[in-house]
């Protein structure tokens, strides 16, 4: 049979940047196995499947694969979806501001659409969870030897490694500078031995010394366990990092953040994230950012 797809770039306004996405808009009819094998096609960091809601309340069901298997929850999928399925007039646009769920497999995603000219420009998803706490990493001794760094190149205190999630678990490793993170190098090996089975096996490089001015962290991540060898935006990476971070801040209100991600990859992205703290505890995360749609066409999906 034959399906629609579109490719966007995500967390970036300008194409051939950002987190590369392919999107079937309309996937009703395909199974898992034509879903992994087509998102091992693309070959992208995700690939998203469209399905429609059958409760009236949620736009529709998104699964979400990585070129290796199927995960509850990404946030580059889910921003990106929202713009492509606007953009087409899948989801009618109600004005400046637009609101649609999805649902996903950790649950209900409420998600926000920001309108120009009638064109959606800004699309945001608010956490369908928040931030989860891990077990003690490895030492930081072990974690340089795994990122081909010395151990002078991390942060400690309160800046130490800790692993959050937020629907897909992260270990969040801070780095000096700008510097030490672009020379990481993650040695697959060692990666294998000392996080293949921990709880959080995903790793997230960030240091606060950003390039770009208006920025305030910038950031890498690898995931070798879903197929991924570094990812160019990862927003539900993002999402949990406002859980690390949030609850360093002790006070009230709502903290911002614009992360770079994707300049050592040629991609650059920029992901804005808020949380809501209330004395110490967060209480909402929201993750946002620009997208373009760069192709659009049809695959031949075979019966399996």
């Amino acid at each position: 049979m034959d399906y629609q797809f579109l490719t966007a770039d995500v967390f970036t306004h300008q194409i051939f940047g950002g987190n590369q996405l392919a999107v079937f808009p309309n996937a009703e009819g395909l199974n898992s196995q034509q879903m992994q094998q087509i998102a091992a096609e693309f070959n992208f960091s995700e690939t998203v499947f469209v399905f429609p809601s059958q409760d009236g309340i949620h736009y529709g069901n998104l699964r979400i694969f990585t070129p290796k298997s199927e995960i509850p929850f990404a946030g580059h999928p889910t921003v990106g979806t929202a713009y492509v399925l606007a953009a087409i007039g899948n989801i009618p646009l109600t004005g400046e501001i637009t609101k649609v769920l999805f649902q996903e497999g950790i649950g209900t995603i409420p998600v926000k659409i920001r309108c120009e000219n009638d064109l959606p420009v800004y699309t945001e998803l608010t956490s369908a969870q928040l931030p989860e706490f891990g077990p003690p990493p490895p030492s930081i001794s072990e974690l340089a030897s795994m990122l081909s760094l010395q151990v002078s190149d991390f942060l400690t205190g309160d800046d130490s490694p800790q692993g959050v999630s937020c629907g897909l678990p992260f270990l969040f490793i801070p780095l000096r500078n700008r510097r030490a993170l672009k020379m990481a190098q993650l040695n697959r090996d060692i990666w294998q031995n000392l996080l293949s089975s921990y709880w959080s096996p995903h790793v997230y490089l960030f240091c606060y010394d950003p390039e770009l001015e208006g920025s305030h962290l910038r950031a890498r991540m690898f995931a070798p366990a879903l197929g991924v060898d570094e990812d160019p935006a990862t927003g539900s990476a993002a999402t949990a990092l406002a859980g690390y971070l949030g609850i360093r801040h002790q006070g009230n209100g709502t903290l911002s953040w614009v992360i770079e991600q994707g300049f050592e990859m040629g991609r650059a992205s920029l992901i804005q994230v808020e949380a809501d703290v209330d004395h110490g505890n967060i209480t909402e995360i929201r993750v946002g950012g620009a997208s373009v749609i760069v192709s659009q066409g049809v695959m031949k999906i075979p019966d399996f």
